[in-house]
């Protein structure tokens, strides 16, 4: 894959227009290996986190869960392991490398469409298995209260990909902000986060659906910086600079939980008031400023592991399956839990007590295993081919609603088999889904094989 910290490999591939088409080749878009090495971190632990937050346990037809971290001083690790900010950061960089060198609107709606169905393609299978399988559960007798908590887990994090779905939407117009602000429209951004905490807790009395805005403000802020980065707008971050602002970072957190109404972890925790993730408040901008200036206070020597030939062939293989191993990482866990804990009798030990150290290297293999050979599975169809259609402003703006239309109900339902076949429930959200993917173009994964890895195409010459 790398054997620099640059190489050419794009983020979304993009589409060759029309022949008819005076052409003249468009710059081949680099990838970098910073922003690489963030997003696989980013989702690695993601994954990790979730796989190991569970405190699980089933007796007499209930699944009762829980949060390990919950437990005294824990909080401390969400500080770090809360990596949604480099999730975004990294997105809103990919992004502007795919899109930078790129003019003129005609050329922004054909991203837009190959951004969507990379994006949503990969979700496709995920429904396909959901909407029968917890039916078929309940018909061969497992007991329906961990099917429909695993279930409903299933849609949960698509949050994140309607999420990004807008701010891909959007990027073309962030690209554009921040060629013309050139970093003030960062700090407007984050103000506006700020503001509605303000409102939220000074006004309101925590109201959770004035929070609702800090999804865009706050993971806009954060992604709007992985623009700046990918524009060359963060030259002064590095070294001490990037070490201070971790440091800043660091204390404004530290502050906003001792003075503020802010609770100590980072995601949301049983019993607690107000979650700093849902809805998100101010204070992540913090945690984002802590975490970006780590990674930026170690990138030279990241770059340089980076591009270690068996690093760098590692890094492209995660890279390539990343969407599928972040869809498909609770199933595994619904798949394992399943067995473990409701076929087995088994239960999640106490965080770090000798039984956790001994059995969770067990749990852990076997959520891989499973993980493993779903990505085996699904992992070719996170690349469709190339459209040869473009759809031009009107369809690229429909599909983008329906689609995030889609995924929000999805992530509010999940594919509980109560609400199968509810007008906001999985059935019609999946139809919603599929006829936005229709407008953009629907175009089959290339050369797929459902038992191996997806074939590297030759890459064309893009005329823009």
């Amino acid at each position: 894959m790398l054997t620099a910290s640059r190489r050419p490999l794009d983020y979304a591939s993009p589409v060759p227009v029309a022949p008819a088409v005076p052409a003249r080749t468009a710059p081949i878009t680099p990838r970098d290996s910073f922003i690489d090495v963030l997003r696989v971190f980013a989702i690695v632990t993601v994954v990790a986190l979730h796989w190991l937050m569970p405190a699980l346990s089933y007796d007499d037809g209930l699944l009762s869960t829980g949060n390990t971290l919950a437990a005294p001083g824990a909080w401390a690790v969400t500080w770090v392991a809360q990596v949604m900010p480099l999730v975004f950061f990294a997105g809103g960089a990919a992004a502007m490398f795919s899109i930078r060198d790129r003019r003129g609107t005609s050329w922004h709606h054909r991203w837009r469409a190959t951004r969507l169905r990379r994006l949503v393609w990969p979700v496709l299978p995920l429904i396909m298995v959901w909407l029968p399988l917890p039916h078929l559960l309940l018909a061969m007798g497992v007991p329906a209260d961990p099917v429909d908590t695993a279930s409903r887990l299933a849609g949960r994090l698509l949050w994140f990909l309607a999420l990004y779905i807008l701010l891909t939407a959007l990027t073309p117009v962030l690209v554009r902000a921040h060629r013309r602000w050139r970093g003030r429209e960062i700090l407007a951004m984050a103000a506006g986060a700020v503001a509605v905490d303000v409102v939220r807790f000074g006004v309101l009395d925590g109201a959770d659906y004035v929070g609702f805005l800090n999804v865009v403000a706050v993971w806009g802020t954060v992604y709007q910086l992985g623009i700046a980065y990918a524009a060359g707008s963060l030259p002064w971050l590095r070294g001490r600079r990037a070490a201070a602002l971790a440091g800043l970072g660091l204390v404004t957190v530290a502050l906003a939980v001792v003075a503020g109404p802010y609770p100590a972890s980072m995601i949301g925790m049983p019993g607690e008031p107000v979650s700093n993730m849902n809805p998100p408040t101010a204070v992540l901008l913090a945690v984002s400023a802590l975490q970006l200036g780590l990674a930026f206070a170690l990138r030279p020597a990241v770059e340089r592991w980076a591009a270690q030939p068996p690093v760098a062939t590692g890094l492209a293989w995660l890279s390539a399956r990343l969407m599928t191993i972040y869809l498909w990482h609770m199933p595994a866990l619904a798949v394992v839990g399943g067995v473990a804990v409701v076929v087995l009798g088994w239960q999640t030990p106490d965080l770090l007590s000798a039984g956790w150290r001994t059995q969770i290297p067990i749990w852990l293999a076997a959520l891989t295993t499973v993980l493993a050979g779903l990505v085996r599975l699904f992992g070719p169809l996170e690349h469709p081919k190339r459209s040869a259609s473009s759809p031009g402003r009107r369809r690229s703006l429909l599909a983008t609603v329906l689609i995030g239309l889609g995924l929000l109900s999805l992530t509010v339902s999940g594919f509980s088999p109560e609400l199968t076949f509810h007008p906001a429930g999985p059935v019609a959200a999946g139809l919603v889904l599929a006829l936005g993917l229709a407008l953009v173009g629907v175009a089959p994964p290339t050369n797929v094989q459902l038992t191996g890895s997806p074939q590297r195409q030759p890459r064309e010459k893009v005329e823009a």
